[in-house]
């Protein structure tokens, strides 16, 4: 399964590249994706971490791990999901720092037992997918 409908468009203007990216709206097939991607990351246990890529991996989806940040965003506020058990490939929350959102999962990945180190994860000891 690919990454159907992620996408960018470039446009020239005056000889210039400008390129937009498309947010894709959220068909029946993306609501199905995004439920393959919630179900995995509903997975993840307590203490341990995954990445976007390692949750795209999962599901089966070939080089598309910004659907499962679209997925984790189109969740309520008062969902169970554990979103705040997913990071980037670096180890590193996405959000910026210093943000409120960051503070708050690095607030819920501590509460957790996961340590950062220059505000990094350290992937070999906390990812859930590592052996």
């Amino acid at each position: 399964m690919g990454c159907q409908g992620m996408a960018s468009v470039v446009i020239y203007v005056r000889k210039e590249q400008i390129m937009f990216r498309i947010t894709p709206q959220t068909t029946g097939k993306e609501k199905n994706r995004y439920q393959i991607i919630l179900d995995n990351v509903r997975q993840i246990p307590k203490g341990k971490v995954a990445t976007y890529g390692d949750i795209t991996r999962l599901c089966g989806f070939i080089n598309c791990a910004r659907i499962v940040g679209y997925a984790l965003r189109s969740l309520p506020e008062d969902s169970d999901i554990p979103w705040h058990r997913v990071v980037n490939s670096q180890g590193r929350i996405s959000f910026p720092l210093n943000s409120s959102s960051h503070r708050m999962q690095r607030i819920l990945l501590e509460d957790e037992g996961i340590v950062f180190r220059k505000n990094k994860i350290d992937l070999n000891k906390y990812d859930w997918l590592k052996y």
